[in-house]
């Protein structure tokens, strides 16, 4: 069982999204090893079909689990949406979502709620359901916001036209009076500043990563997973350019990080 606790937690993304769940597994279970694997290669996921979704996940999975990893977080709310539960059952490892802790968190903080989300996960409904599920008297509006995450992937989050899409997203939930906004995808907590100056102050912000690693933290206890030692440094992985990686990744790392380039082989799908 100690073999198993050292194992690192592979977490993925289509790109720096997913840090925003590295940083709050580092806040919260600093002893937890990490493997972070960034699709940048496929870049942005949530124009992507369904069946794409599947299939690089179904990639991404197999090569995590070459790797040892313990667990899987999905830091990626399009692949949540559209391949977690497909997944679950072809894995013997956990496999952790970020949608449900994030409509659950929504539901405690309010009635009105938004979502803000590639237009993959928009379509699905998923935040829809699970907010519905936790509270059938919540009313849910959700957007597809498909510019987005290039924005953010190409280093324009200070740019006045970032803020002028925002301000074209936003506006049908501000004329719906919401008074809880969830970042429904893990890119979007960047953009904070940005959504902000935007926003009214009575609107709760939700970032599910917070939630999320709530999530993990839990299941690890279950199921005596808890690695309670020194961590080792966070592995990084991308299947685009690495130095386009780090470099990106700087300002929210807080360093440089060493990442690699790895080429993913072709699972069929099943």
């Amino acid at each position: 069982m100690q073999e198993i606790q050292r194992r690192p937690i592979g977490v993925f993304d289509s790109g720096v999204g997913g840090l925003t769940v590295l940083r709050e597994l580092n806040r919260q279970l600093p002893e937890e090893s990490i493997l972070y694997f960034a699709d940048t290669a496929r870049l942005p996921y949530g124009t992507r079909s369904a069946e794409e979704i599947l299939q690089f996940v179904r990639e991404i999975l197999h090569w995590m689990r070459e790797r040892e990893v313990k667990m899987v977080i999905m830091a990626c709310n399009t692949s949540s949406a559209l391949a977690l539960e497909a997944v679950r059952q072809e894995f013997d490892f956990p496999i952790l979502g970020i949608i449900l802790p994030g409509a659950r968190a929504a539901v405690r903080t309010g009635r009105r709620i938004g979502v803000i989300a590639t237009p993959a996960t928009a379509a699905s409904h998923a935040y829809q359901q699970a907010i519905l599920e936790a509270n059938p008297e919540a009313r849910v509006w959700e957007v597809g916001c498909p510019e987005f995450v290039p924005l953010i992937e190409s280093n324009r989050i200070r740019d006045p036209y970032t803020q002028q899409v925002a301000r074209q997203y936003l506006q049908p939930l501000l004329d719906r009076q919401i008074d809880t906004l969830i970042y429904g995808c893990t890119h979007y907590p960047h953009l904070e500043p940005v959504l902000k100056k935007l926003l009214p102050r009575s609107v709760r912000l939700v970032d599910p990563a917070q939630w999320l690693v709530r999530a993990i933290d839990r299941e690890l206890e279950l199921m005596g997973l808890k690695h309670l030692k020194t961590a080792l440094p966070t592995q990084f992985y991308t299947s685009g350019c690495p130095q386009d990686f780090a470099s990106l990744s700087q300002q929210w790392l807080g360093r440089l990080p060493e990442v690699e380039q790895i080429q993913l082989a072709s699972v069929p799908a099943t």
